[in-house]
């Protein structure tokens, strides 16, 4: 699923960095004599995912109202799109921020499902659109010329899974489980073909999402006795799963990617089913600021407002909004404009260099893993070197 930083040409200053845009031209706000411009959020605000959307959502709102503050000539209006994940309910909605909303700029779709369905409606709008958490690898193939993502793609994210199932945990027979969706299945598939190369022996299968009774994957899974389990999915269902896992008696060490990195996985598991599970990310969740600079005015900012740490992809929303509020400081307030920008934008940000390839893809390729302990989920580093 997803994330980047913030800067002004120099110093770092969250207090007057970031902000969003919309399509077609500025406007004059109303009653003011600043113009605005309008930025879209798309993705589930209020479905059984939302838990991964609300904090970059959140992390956008900070740095627009931070950028706001500053009372610059353009003023920036974030408006949400809950999608609820769905395409069916995405692509009406897309149509509507171009056609009545007028935005310049897009921050999401933050699923991959929704994405591939979206992202052509905001070509043809030649709307410029910063994913934050949509790592579905095949996103970034298709040419487009308005599309961003801030967080490494599933190939890079599911290597990364991968080398750690094989190398950080020493793991030489593996289950691998998808949900079949745009998201998880290519994950699943990456994660396979890393560990089958290090040497596993690998068995699979896939489960649907929306069901509730795992039974015929969990009685795969326990005569095969594998040291671990892989999950390509959400944590809506990876709850479920681990659950009738340790119902079903299998103590396997569990993963999944960055779409159960949220702590309603260990609550959808029951008790302590989930302590011990691993989860990978191509995020960095830094609540304690341990980072310094940057990361730490960040999660003491993000704290003080929404009265939370920091979560899940809170700084990739914020750098996606940064990209964007960079882009209107340098006088830019036209969707075509604003994309022209971000074609060069290369600042710092809370969670890494904000910059984009020729094909929208992020320059940073870093891959975290953490520990599911209760529900929180501390960081063990980087997959490349941890250790369980």
């Amino acid at each position: 699923m997803r994330r980047n930083i913030v800067k002004i040409t120099g110093a770092v200053a969250l207090s007057a960095v970031l902000a969003v845009s919309g399509c077609g031209s500025s406007k004059k706000s109303g009653g003011g004599n600043a113009n605005e411009v309008t930025i879209g959020f798309m993705g589930d605000l209020t479905g059984e995912n939302a838990g991964i959307v609300i904090p970059p959502k959140q992390g956008a709102q900070l740095a627009i109202d931070a950028y706001n503050a500053t009372n610059p000539k353009v003023k920036i209006v974030l408006k949400a799109y809950d999608s609820q994940g769905k395409g069916e309910q995405a692509v009406p909605l897309a149509k509507t921020a171009l056609t009545k909303d007028k935005i310049v700029g897009m921050i999401g779709p933050s699923f991959s499902g929704e994405s591939a369905q979206v992202d052509p409606v905001l070509e043809e709008g030649k709307v410029p659109s910063i994913s934050q958490s949509a790592t579905n690898a095949a996103l970034g193939t298709h040419g487009w010329k308005y599309w961003h993502r801030i967080v490494a793609n599933d190939n890079v994210q599911g290597a990364g899974i991968g080398t750690f199932i094989a190398n950080g945990a020493k793991a030489k027979k593996v289950f691998i489980v998808s949900d079949n969706s745009e998201y998880g299945k290519p994950l699943a598939a990456m994660v396979k073909d890393t560990v089958t190369k290090a040497g596993a022996t690998v068995q699979e299968d896939v489960i649907d999402p929306k069901g509730s009774a795992f039974s015929a994957t969990v009685n795969k899974i326990k005569p095969f006795a594998p040291d671990a389990i892989f999950f390509g999915g959400y944590y809506a269902a990876a709850g479920k799963l681990i659950k009738q896992l340790r119902e079903g008696g299998v103590k396997s060490l569990f993963l999944s990617g960055d779409g159960s990195l949220d702590p309603g996985l260990a609550k959808g598991a029951g008790g302590t089913n989930a302590d011990g599970s691993v989860i990978g990310c191509p995020c960095l969740i830094d609540p304690e600021g341990s980072g310094g600079g940057a990361s730490k005015t960040f999660a003491a900012a993000y704290k003080a407002k929404y009265n939370s740490p920091t979560a899940i992809y809170s700084a990739e929303g914020y750098d996606a909004a940064t990209a964007f509020v960079e882009a209107v400081k340098a006088g830019n307030t036209t969707a075509e404009k604003i994309n022209a920008y971000l074609s060069t934008i290369d600042v710092p940000g809370v969670s890494k260099q904000i910059k984009f390839g020729p094909d929208g893809e992020p320059a940073a390729k870093d891959v975290y893993v953490y520990k599911v302990t209760g529900t929180t989920l501390p960081l063990l580093g980087k997959a490349a070197e941890a250790k369980l």
